[in-house]
């Protein structure tokens, strides 16, 4: 059983990197602005903020950025903006992301980076003081269980994960996705997951963890977990 949840991952994952690696994504990344949406198939489009994520951290990303303990890994980095924040402030973080793209902008930035899913092996798996899933990737691999349990042992005993959920209380939903642009280019599709916090905090009393602080900031909502 273990074994084919493995496959059903790393498929997953090879699709995600297959999309994520590919224009109209990386293009918007190197130009440091969209615009750039997720698809559903029923064609309702989500904005992805790709000049806030190309920007310096702001206030709100401040705030989680002060909660955070030890060592950072930063799931889904994207350009980095957080990676170096981290640096600056002397904290080791490490991002990965499955785009090319995003781990060259965060290495231009002056922060470490890998191209790696987080269900790929991982450097300090079980050291890390602190996980975090901005953006939306909370969304990653359209399955929030195994997701938060493979941070669970990415962590150190105790650590910390902080999520960002979107501001919408009752939003649970999973749905293949693809990135696409003005343009309407289809990518590639792939497994993805929308959870306002009620939601995320279910997953997460099933996958090890214990709720410890919630807030919400310049429009945008968070969740810290400490895992049991």
């Amino acid at each position: 059983m273990r074994a084919a949840a493995r496959i059903g991952h790393q498929r997953t994952a090879l699709a995600a990197e297959r999309a994520w690696s590919a224009d109209p994504y990386a293009e918007a990344l190197r130009a440091g602005r969209g615009p750039l949406f997720l698809r559903r198939a029923d064609g309702w489009l989500l904005p992805l903020d790709v000049e806030r994520w190309c920007a310096e951290a702001d206030a709100a990303d401040l705030e989680v950025l002060r909660r955070c303990e030890g060592a950072v890994l930063d799931v889904g980095c994207g350009p980095g903006r957080l990676v170096a924040a981290l640096g600056a402030r002397g904290h080791r973080a490490l991002g990965i992301d499955v785009s090319e793209a995003a781990v060259a902008h965060t290495v231009g930035r002056g922060g470490q980076a890998l191209l790696r899913s987080v269900f790929d092996p991982l450097p300090g798996t079980g050291r890390w003081g602190t996980a975090l899933l901005m953006d939306g990737n909370v969304g990653i691999g359209g399955d929030p269980g195994a997701l938060l349990a493979r941070l669970a042992r990415l962590l150190t005993p105790g650590g910390r994960l902080i999520a960002e959920t979107v501001p919408y209380p009752d939003v649970d939903e999973r749905t293949p996705v693809q990135v696409t642009d003005a343009h309407g280019t289809p990518g590639v599709p792939f497994a993805w997951a929308r959870l306002g916090t009620p939601a995320l905090l279910r997953y997460a009393e099933g996958a090890g963890w214990r709720a410890e602080d919630e807030w919400s900031t310049g429009g945008r909502c968070f969740v810290a977990l400490r895992a049991k």
